[in-house]
């Protein structure tokens, strides 16, 4: 038994449409900011990727007219800069939401909780893996490590980190990303919309006022190796029962007096 083109889902019509063009003001400002960019590399093919995010910040996510724009401003072929836009993960090919929320479900993550807390989400949004709410307040997804294994489990919301999430926490955090009210990640500025901080990846400073002063650091957990490293390590920890409370080790010097 044979099957036909459609069924195998090939189309034989006619060809895809050429990507309609940007109108006049809206590419004017992206080819200025897009000739900034460019000038900071000695191949201008190299600023392919933060051209990439300039046109998602137009857009919300990378349509055929901005890889059209990009192959335009570089030189390149649609086949070239379409390869390099569907690798990246962080480029979107659909339109989604103001708030790209990505649960990771990695090993460690997962152990703790990643799991637990995606399939939360679903239920309490309605919607699966990649898709956005009614509202286009927020897309869910799915995302890889992004070394943050010592907060887990991790949420990120346009790539700002919210550590050791629980089920109900992150439904708190979708609920008021959805409300409009004030977020803070736990490392790092506000945050802003996705839009927005396409634009930042693209190399454009963060205008907002005291954002940058905002931004955060390495958490405890995350220096502990370079205490050691540096011998400040704290005294060791006994761990007790959960019913009990840890307690400082003694010094060698302690344990010699104690045994004496």
């Amino acid at each position: 038994m044979t099957t036909s083109s459609s069924e195998r889902g090939v189309s034989l019509g006619m060809p895809e449409l050429p990507a309609p063009a940007y109108p006049d003001d809206v590419r004017a400002r992206l080819e200025a900011d897009a000739r900034e960019v460019v000038a900071r590399y000695p191949d201008s093919r190299s600023a392919l990727l933060p051209l990439l995010h300039l046109v998602q910040s137009q857009e919300g996510h990378v349509t055929r007219t901005g890889m059209q724009f990009c192959a335009d401003m570089l030189d390149l072929t649609t086949a070239e800069v379409t390869a390099v836009a569907t690798f990246y993960t962080m480029y979107r090919r659909r339109p989604s939401g103001d708030y790209q929320v990505g649960v990771c479900t990695n090993t460690l993550c997962a152990v703790m909780g990643g799991d637990a807390i995606f399939e939360t989400l679903q239920e309490h949004l309605g919607v699966g893996n990649g898709e956005t709410t009614d509202d286009g307040k927020v897309t869910l997804e799915h995302i890889e490590c992004n070394a943050a294994c010592d907060f887990a489990p991790v949420v990120m919301v346009n790539w700002e980190f919210f550590d050791n999430q629980t089920p109900g926490s992150a439904k708190s955090l979708v609920d008021d990303l959805r409300a409009g009210r004030p977020v803070q990640p736990t490392r790092g500025a506000r945050l802003c919309t996705f839009k927005e901080t396409a634009r930042i990846l693209a190399g454009f400073p963060d205008e907002r006022p005291g954002a940058v002063e905002e931004g955060g650091s390495a958490g405890p957990p995350s220096l502990v190796g370079l205490r050691l490293a540096r011998g400040e390590a704290a005294p060791a920890r006994v761990v007790h029962p959960r019913a009990q409370e840890p307690q400082d080790a003694p010094s060698a010097g302690q344990a010699e007096e104690e045994g004496e």
